[in-house]
């Protein structure tokens, strides 16, 4: 089985060796020596990354920018571009119906840099962060290798995390309580009211709450998607994670950012001082054009992840009346229950050969005592539109897997 915590402590020697290999990289050796014919090439769904270029006019803005702004081949403030911070905090004042202000953005290198410097100027070896299962594998990477014990916050049927049961995991060594929504890798929406209970936790027991909104740009709901920015002293405990690489296609220019109180970011400056020095300048140059200009591409951006979730729900029957189920589905991804016997770590890796497909395996998401890991895959739609989708589910319901029950009762 592909596990992510099957590492013993007696082996470590370094930081890097307490945590998995990269779970996408992993996956891509799932292709090596199969061909895929012509007339049934490679579906592939395990990254969620758009490999589509920014658009014309972006791209347009951007040569101009690598002949007219010297400032983008230099060195910049660690904290990031000025009015590139001026700026979200302008378009999030207006977004969230709050004020934020300049000095508490910071800009950083994908919002990856921007929870480990989280990580960095809040915890220490041995402290705690409470992170909702399935998890974002690329957080519980970073703790591993910080020190910081993840501790899986179980969900329910729906995938939602329970405030409640939350509040009795927290110790006097836990930091913060992690929440990706919409999520990755389930692509549940978490309902507003249910962030803000958990801010309320998180400011009662005196924690912070980390909230990664890097797919907030593919909402199914319009407006603020929760009220956390118009909480009194919401800088205190909210610690605000955000990616241009999905909304502007900026994936290789790596431009995150972070919203939180000016002391937690002055902490995080010594983490992004000695990582990075400062953001990608490029990047941010290119971000703060289209925050400025693209506004309404966007949105036909936002449409066309919709169509894609539409089509996930609008295929689903094809898998059902085999006794598949889709467990959540927003932003980039479908989080799908199978019938067959196979744990999904073996399962995927059969996908390739059988049926052209790549996909992650829920155990890539889980502890490796979790058993829900074994019953689900990851589907990410980035990079296939609706007839793709379609083919995808054909080739799924095509499937002839034993359904027998595993010995193991996974």
């Amino acid at each position: 089985m592909y596990s992510l915590t099957a590492v013993r402590i007696d082996q470590v020697t370094s930081a890097t060796q307490s945590t998995f290999a990269p779970p996408v990289m992993e996956a891509r050796r799932w292709l090596e020596g199969v061909t895929f014919p012509p007339e049934r090439p490679l579906i592939n769904v395990s990254q969620a990354a758009p490999v589509d270029l920014p658009p014309d006019e972006m791209r347009a803005a951007m040569a101009n920018i690598i002949v007219n702004e010297p400032q983008a081949h230099l060195y910049g403030p660690v904290l990031g571009l000025p009015e590139l911070r001026a700026e979200v905090a302008a378009q999030w004042s207006h977004a969230y119906g709050s004020k934020i202000d300049p000095t508490q953005i910071a800009i950083t290198s994908g919002c990856n840099q921007a929870f480990a410097a989280t990580i960095s100027a809040i915890a220490q070896t041995g402290d705690e962060v409470l992170l909702p299962t399935p998890w974002y594998f690329n957080h519980k990477m970073w703790l591993d290798m910080a020190g910081v014990i993840a501790k899986p916050l179980p969900t329910d049927e729906g995938l939602l995390p329970d405030p409640d049961v939350a509040r009795g995991l927290i110790t006097k060594r836990t930091r913060a309580i992690s929440l990706v929504t919409p999520n990755n890798p389930a692509g549940v929406e978490y309902p507003a009211d249910l962030v803000l209970r958990f801010f309320k936790l998180a400011q009662e027991t005196g924690i912070k709450l980390i909230v990664d909104e890097t797919y907030r740009d593919f909402h199914s709901q319009t407006g603020a998607p929760h009220p956390l920015f118009q909480q009194a002293d919401w800088d205190q405990t909210l610690i605000h994670l955000y990616s241009f690489s999905k909304a502007f296609r900026l994936t290789g220019h790596r431009v995150g950012a972070m919203i939180t109180s000016p002391k937690i970011l002055a902490e995080s400056e010594k983490f992004l001082d000695t990582v990075a020095i400062c953001p990608n300048q490029m990047g941010q140059f290119s971000a703060l054009w289209g925050l400025r200009n693209l506004t309404q591409w966007l949105s036909g951006e936002r449409d066309e992840i919709l169509a894609r979730r539409a089509a996930i729900e609008a295929n689903m029957p094809k898998l059902t009346a085999q006794g598949w189920s889709l467990k959540g589905c927003g932003a980039y991804f479908a989080y799908v229950q199978h019938p067959f016997a196979m744990p999904s770590d073996e399962l995927a890796q059969e996908l390739v050969k059988e049926a052209g497909i790549l996909a992650l395996p829920g155990t890539m998401f889980t502890p490796i005592d979790d058993p829900n890991g074994a019953r689900h895959l990851r589907i990410a739609f980035a990079n296939i539109d609706s007839d793709g989708i379609a083919e995808l589910f054909t080739r799924l319901a095509a499937l002839r897997f034993s359904l027998a029950t595993s010995s193991t009762g996974k």
